[in-house]
């Protein structure tokens, strides 16, 4: 017993010990003793998960709503990232496209160099021969414009190299310059008289050919007074007059990509002449008759016909040798350059020739090349003399005319080796010159009454005028 009395004195001294405060000490004990309840309420509740105040549960409501504000700002945040990185991926692939599409444009551009220069390549060997004539459409009567103004038969013309002007000779004596826009006249030289040759600006004689450089810095005509005048294409002012000829002048040309003219004439000869410093150069003989027509192209040579003499020849002149080709048939009336090294011909015996520098004799030959129509005057085949012919140069389309009411339009065969007829454009009188634009699409023809040369015949029902062809060709070839 006295071991429990002592415990409990113990225990109430212990308590007595902590009672211990001072007077105003109560309240706070109550005070901390209310504080605690809920604390021990809240454990109890902790542990037996029955007991939970409004508070308690506000604030774990404002906790979880804490927590998913913050993963949702993780969230968003991993997002930015991911479209930082995304963004980033496709800059970077967007760059790598534009490399590969600059490599592609610069393959595409040493390509399409490397073209154009092999082009070159073979058209200085000349060898180049563009396939375009199956691609070319016969022409209606609303695609031929006719041009009306000079009064006597034209003898020559001349395409500008900007495919915008035409220059064309009569023998009338006078040159006018066309429009190919507006189809009017720009520009007139008139004709003098007989005998004005010091008083008057221009031509007194017919006037038998005409040529204009690449550049279309200077015109050049030559008449049958034996002179050339040389000409301002844009004005139509004269700048000079060459003289040296003993006969009329039937044929100029200049070399593509210069200054220097060619030009030939009746009295066997060929000039050379330099226009930068509008002087002669030299002189080339060799032929045997009167030079009938005279091309050149852009090596430093010229081929000539030679009219009854029979022969064609390609002049080198920085050789100083010629290449001499025979075996036409007749006086070879027209010549001109396909490339560096073919050319075609035509003949008063109704033949077209197709001619390699590298052979003597032609490589193929058309005889009967313009038929003739059952209207034309009753001509017969062999009155039919080839006038002129033309090439679209470096191509495989050629141009021939005569007297019997056509153009007829060729295709020359792979290799240079056939000539094939391809259509026939209706035109009634003398076809005494033809050309094709640069660019192929369209041809133009001079027309007259009578043969550049002389007055063998005369067409009453011909007109003097121009006839501009326009051509139309096959879509897919366009």
């Amino acid at each position: 017993m006295s071991f429990f009395i002592k415990s409990k004195g113990k225990q109430k001294g212990g308590l007595g010990s902590k009672r211990k405060h001072p007077a105003g000490s109560k309240g706070k004990k109550t005070q901390k003793s209310t504080v605690k309840k809920p604390k021990n309420a809240l454990k109890l509740g902790s542990v037996d998960e029955e007991i939970a105040s409004d508070s308690e549960i506000e604030s774990d409501a404002g906790l979880v709503e804490l927590k998913g504000h913050s993963s949702e700002s993780e969230l968003e945040e991993e997002t930015a990232q991911e479209k930082k990185l995304r963004l980033t991926k496709q800059y970077l692939a967007h760059l790598e496209a534009e490399e590969a599409d600059k490599l592609e444009d610069e393959a595409h551009e040493r390509d399409l160099v490397g073209h154009r220069l092999k082009q070159d390549l073979l058209e200085q060997a000349g060898r180049l021969q563009k396939q375009i004539a199956d691609s070319y459409v016969l022409p209606t009567n609303d695609d031929i414009t006719v041009l009306r103004g000079h009064q006597l038969p034209i003898t020559c013309l001349v395409i500008t190299p900007d495919d915008k002007h035409i220059f064309s000779g009569a023998k009338d004596c006078s040159i006018i310059k066309w429009s190919i826009e507006t189809c009017k006249k720009v520009h007139v030289i008139h004709g003098g008289r007989k005998g004005t040759e010091k008083k008057h600006i221009g031509h007194t004689a017919h006037v038998l050919c005409l040529a204009i450089s690449t550049d279309g810095k200077f015109l050049a005509s030559g008449d049958r007074n034996k002179l050339i005048h040389i000409w301002n294409p844009d004005t139509c002012q004269l700048l000079h007059t060459f003289t040296g000829h003993r006969d009329a002048v039937s044929g100029l040309a200049f070399r593509k990509g210069s200054h220097q003219l060619f030009s030939a004439a009746h009295d066997r000869f060929v000039k050379i002449w330099n226009l930068d410093e509008m002087a002669y150069v030299e002189t080339l003989l060799g032929h045997q008759d009167s030079i009938t027509s005279i091309d050149s192209l852009t090596r430093d040579r010229a081929v000539t016909s030679g009219g009854r003499d029979g022969s064609i020849r390609i002049w080198k002149v920085v050789e100083e040798s010629q290449l001499v080709f025979h075996g036409h048939g007749g006086s070879i009336d027209c010549v001109a350059l396909i490339n560096e090294e073919h050319f075609i011909s035509g003949a008063d015996n109704n033949s077209l020739s197709l001619w390699s520098v590298m052979k003597k004799k032609p490589v193929c030959t058309v005889h009967s090349a313009h038929p003739g129509t059952a209207d034309n005057s009753g001509s017969s085949t062999g009155e039919n003399w080839i006038t002129c012919v033309a090439s679209l140069q470096n191509t495989d389309l050629v141009a021939s005319g005569s007297k019997d009411g056509c153009v007829r339009l060729w295709k020359i065969g792979q290799g240079f080796k056939s000539l094939t007829p391809l259509f026939t454009i209706p035109i009634v009188g003398f076809i005494n010159a033809l050309q094709f634009s640069t660019s192929g699409n369209f041809l133009v023809a001079a027309v007259g009454q009578e043969h550049r040369l002389g007055r063998w015949w005369r067409l009453k029902e011909a007109k003097n005028a121009i006839h501009i062809i326009r051509f139309k060709r096959t879509q897919d070839d366009r």
